[in-house]
């Protein structure tokens, strides 16, 4: 019976990391997206995986605001990683806390 539940660790094993490498290739694939608006003399260039790359408002490059602009998107990025991970923790002991 151990072996059966150390086989049965290594296929979870073998499958975390294949969603991992699947995920790290979405990723890739988002940053080479570029998803552009142009409105009202504003212009907004921005990869797929949400980072500003370019504001432009009436032809004048807003370095300034692309920077804050970036910062805010990444802190609400940790914000809903870290309640993510709380909610991971939860999950982990209704599914028998052996992950």
């Amino acid at each position: 019976m151990a072996f059966d539940k150390f086989k049965q660790m290594g296929q979870q094993m073998g499958n975390l990391k294949q969603i991992r490498d699947q995920a790290v290739q979405m990723q890739k694939q988002l940053q080479a997206e570029l998803i552009e608006v142009e409105e009202k003399g504003v212009r907004v260039v921005l990869t797929g995986d949400q980072k500003v790359e370019t504001i432009t408002i009436d032809g004048n490059y807003e370095e300034r605001l692309v920077e804050v602009l970036n910062k805010a998107i990444k802190k609400s990025q940790q914000v809903a990683a870290k309640k993510l991970q709380e909610m991971s923790g939860g999950l982990k002991g209704l599914l028998g806390g052996g992950m």
